[in-house]
């Protein structure tokens, strides 16, 4: 499922950067990158530090200059304009907001750089203030405010000026899990109204998972997928994307047959054939890996009936009890351990499985994902 073009954005891309790269001395920090991003999308950048992520987003705001490539957006080529010049704003991961300013002042800071007149800041920041819940904060200064306040003030004062493009950097990172989960609705249901084009930032792959229309994962200054969030989960197009999204089991083997769209796999780990389904030409002998999410197994003292299913047989590794869900480590026979998680549906103090039980594991060939790279 990986592509540069969106499939909301026409001929036409909101944001389009084409063969964007940035070095630094024999450092490639972003390496010939390709994207369309379209109007009103909330598109996140997704990878773990130092993938070039932020260069990225600093590349397209005006704070690096590209080594190669160009920047579009709204169809004018930004490249060489500086940051003031572009119809962006940025949001730092810092908030970067005055402790000496009130909230108020705080917003309005950027209108009166620009010579607003005073009449339509007023009402500009009053407007601002209202969307992100914080008119009865707006006399309060920032030490008198909770994290999640700061980070909404940061948030309008980027907002007040109208930017076509919001860029944010790890807008959520120095919130508590609580407040972020809640933030992050907050974020989407501002962006819906105004309809301005977001582009996040973030290492937080539930984050990315939760916010985004659309998400490109990077590694080493390269997207390696972009899609939505289910095309990424779902169907990962290697085994960096499969195994950096989310929890999942992977099974090296080599393809024993393959037809009518589905393969058969030899796997030492998992000590019996695998099958999976797959639209690719597959030839006998190929290595390949047939990847399983933990919530797409299965778990049973007994031996499943339908003989299309993958089973295996293992032992109760280890176990953990989450309140909605519990998660098993089950050791095959052949001493791979693979992860499972159930849903606990039933209100009970008692547990289904205990430590060194005997079960059976398996998933349906559609829930497998077959790898090649």
């Amino acid at each position: 499922m990986t592509g540069n073009t969106n499939k909301n954005t026409g001929s036409h891309p909101f944001i389009e950067l084409k063969d964007l790269s940035k070095h630094f001395g024999d450092f490639v920090a972003v390496d010939t990158v390709n994207l369309q991003i379209g109007r009103g999308e909330l598109f996140s950048i997704l990878g773990a530090s130092g993938c070039g992520k932020t260069t990225l987003l600093r590349m397209m705001a005006g704070f690096e200059t590209p080594t190669s490539g160009r920047i579009f957006i709204d169809g004018v080529d930004v490249t060489d304009q500086a940051p003031y010049q572009r119809p962006v704003n940025m949001m730092f991961q810092s908030y970067a907001i005055f402790p000496h300013m009130t909230v108020e002042k705080n917003v309005a800071y950027g209108l009166e750089k620009d010579r607003v007149s005073k009449g339509e800041i007023k009402t500009r920041v009053s407007e601002i203030l209202e969307l992100v819940q914080l008119t009865r904060f707006s006399k309060r200064k920032p030490n008198q405010l909770s994290g999640g306040e700061r980070q909404r003030v940061a948030l309008a004062r980027a907002l007040v000026k109208r930017p076509k493009v919001l860029l944010l950097d790890e807008p959520l990172a120095a919130l508590d899990k609580k407040l972020r989960e809640h933030t992050q609705f907050e974020l989407m249901n501002i962006q819906d109204e105004l309809g301005i084009t977001f582009v996040v930032v973030t290492h937080d792959q539930e984050e990315a998972m939760i916010l985004s229309s659309r998400i490109a994962v990077m590694e080493k200054g390269r997207f390696e997928q972009v899609g939505t969030p289910k095309e990424v989960y779902e169907y990962p197009d290697n085994r960096f994307v499969a195994d950096f999204i989310g929890t999942i089991n992977m099974f090296e083997g080599t393809v024993e047959t393959a037809g009518d769209g589905s393969i058969s796999v030899a796997s030492d780990e998992a000590g019996a054939p695998l099958t999976g389904l797959t639209d690719r030409i597959m030839e006998n002998g190929v290595k390949v890996c047939i990847a399983v999410r933990p919530e797409k197994i299965f778990i049973s003292q007994h031996e499943p009936e339908n003989q299309e299913d993958t089973c295996l047989p293992g032992v109760v590794e280890d176990l953990g009890y989450f309140g909605n869900l519990s998660l098993y480590r089950i050791r095959l026979d052949s001493g791979k351990i693979v992860q499972v998680s159930a849903q606990n549906r039933r209100r009970s103090a008692e547990r289904f499985l205990e430590w060194d039980d005997r079960v059976f594991i398996s998933w349906p060939p559609r829930s497998a994902i077959v790898l090649t790279e």
